[in-house]
């Protein structure tokens, strides 16, 4: 029988076992820090703190808590399922993801200081289906990673966490943890498909509040 999952006062996840429970509750730790948060305006490609690797969260304070918040009410304004600090204009390595796996299944949580295992050769099925981004707006193209991903950082409090995804949950995963070292899923592209996304994304209004490259 699997243990039950233990949530502190705060609504954040806690680890017990090798991999966080970020599905138990999912609706109501999303909520929670959404309504606590303060939706900011997206950074866009161009910007010069997405084109750099973050700074390591040093500080589980209360300050890394609002910001959490305030990334989670960003996420939702924009609609997207991953939303890394970069992008919304913080110099940190945390990314928060609301996200279906394969399955349908939600995941919620935030993840500090991430890095990705590397997989065995037998783990590494590549899906080469659409992917898009909050900080391209508008732009999609297809892009083949991993199926699978193991992510394994700090939660909010600092205590370590590993997280684990499926086809798009797996996806999300290795795409915010590119971001926070400084990667856009267009710089994976072949220069051909880069300059399409990129036309894509000039032939469209953002549906989202975005900081503008001044």
């Amino acid at each position: 029988m699997a243990q039950q999952p233990v949530f502190d006062q705060d609504g954040d996840e806690r680890v017990d076992g090798e991999f966080v429970d970020d599905v138990t509750d999912a609706e109501e730790r999303e909520t929670a820090h959404r309504e606590r948060g303060t939706s900011r305006p997206i950074t866009v490609v161009g910007n010069p703190v997405l084109h750099k690797e973050c700074k390591d969260v040093t500080d589980f304070d209360d300050e890394l808590a609002r910001l959490i918040d305030d990334m989670f009410a960003s996420q939702r304004t924009a609609e997207g399922v991953g939303l890394a600090a970069n992008q919304i204009g913080v110099d940190l390595k945390v990314f928060v993801y609301d996200c279906l796996d394969d399955e349908g299944v939600r995941h919620v949580g935030a993840i500090c200081n991430p890095v990705l295992d590397e997989l065995p050769a037998e783990r590494r099925v590549l899906d080469d289906s659409n992917e898009g981004c909050l900080s391209v707006p508008g732009a999609y193209a297809e892009l083949a990673r991993p199926d699978y991903a193991v992510c394994r950082g700090r939660n909010a409090k600092g205590e370590p966490i590993a997280v684990r995804g499926t086809g798009y949950f797996a996806r999300c995963l290795q795409h915010e943890t590119d971001h926070l070292n400084g990667y856009l899923y267009i710089d994976r592209l072949s220069k051909r498909d880069r300059k399409a996304a990129l036309k894509q994304m000039a032939e469209l209004e953002p549906r989202y509040p975005v900081v503008p490259n001044d």
